[in-house]
């Protein structure tokens, strides 16, 4: 066991309990309220995935960087598979999709592994942006090409480019702070975004009066901003885990979950012009994977950039 695996065991268990302390909360909301009572199943899903990711997340810690790294590049296959489901596609597109699972995905994480930053910040954005369009008008069908072509390059850059920003936290090196504490950096983000998604459900909808965006979400402007608000006291007390300081760590806690919650807005537009609830069955009762981190999807390579851009 590495002493950042031990550092992390206090907040494991912490967790834990908090966890369970929401569990009985919500067993206690449904004896009251009823099992059918959409708000309270709602909140129960939440608590219920969040059991799964840390379970997950736990597993990965323990085998380090390349569990960390296989977890994610995992998620973003499942996450990419999700996306590109819903896109329309011809048969001229199965080469370009086939470089984008087996070639552009595997590639990402590598250059992340290694701790390339000039290749991983750019290989999507940049040669992949270009390079599967080429491939995709070699084979000769031009019907609602830019659609195609679009619609492949917004789900790299969102399932493997935005996601692979979280095992790139590992890479950070920021003077006084060993390398291998990125893992609990990692931690970190996913704590305090995923605090947020729950604390904006939570508060928008005990207080909620004013809906952000009418017909797309439920979220309210009174539900985010006390959600930014309990998650930068949140960060406060997790600054141990991170280089920032406690003013820092609670100013980068509001800043992730202010722009995973805006992220969240931006996957539900998608799914309701789709016409669909969740962006897949693979999760019994809790969607997929997108669903699970859409606002960590959104949150972490701004996370990584600001971090990167003032610490280092």
């Amino acid at each position: 066991m590495t002493p950042t695996t031990s550092e992390f065991l206090p907040i494991f268990f912490l967790v834990c309990g908090l966890m369970l302390s929401l569990t009985i909360f919500g067993e206690a909301l449904r004896q009251r309220a009823g099992p059918d009572n959409p708000v309270v199943e709602t909140f129960m899903t939440r608590v219920r995935s969040w059991w799964g990711m840390i379970v997950l997340f736990t597993l990965a810690l323990i085998a380090g960087k390349v569990g960390m790294l296989v977890l994610f590049a995992f998620a973003s296959f499942a996450a990419l598979r999700e996306f590109l489901t819903l896109t329309s596609k011809r048969q001229a597109d199965h080469l370009s999709l086939a470089l984008a699972f087996f070639v552009v995905l595997p590639l990402q994480y590598i250059f992340v592994g290694l701790g390339w930053q000039a290749l991983y910040t750019v290989f999507v954005p940049v040669y992949a942006f270009l390079l599967l369009p080429i491939v995709s008008v070699l084979r000769g069908n031009s019907e609602r090409f830019l659609v195609r072509v679009a619609e492949t390059q917004w789900a790299l850059m969102i399932t493997v480019f935005c996601m692979s920003h979280v095992p790139a936290l590992m890479t950070i090196q920021v003077e006084g702070h060993p390398t291998d504490r990125g893992i609990l950096l990692i931690a970190f983000l996913i704590m305090v975004v995923q605090f947020g998604d729950l604390l904006d459900f939570f508060f928008g909808r005990r207080i909620g009066k004013t809906r952000i965006v009418e017909g797309i979400s439920s979220k309210t402007w009174e539900g985010k901003m006390c959600s930014i608000m309990a998650t930068a006291v949140i960060g406060g007390f997790l600054a141990w885990m991170t280089p920032f300081g406690i003013p820092a760590a609670m100013a980068m806690a509001a800043l992730a979950t202010t722009v995973g919650s805006f992220g969240s807005l931006v996957f539900a537009a998608i799914k309701r012009d789709r016409g669909v609830k969740d962006w897949s069955h693979l999760i019994p009762g809790q969607g997929g994977f997108l669903d699970q981190l859409d606002s960590v999807v959104f949150a972490a390579p701004i996370f990584y950039h600001v971090t990167t851009l003032i610490w280092t």
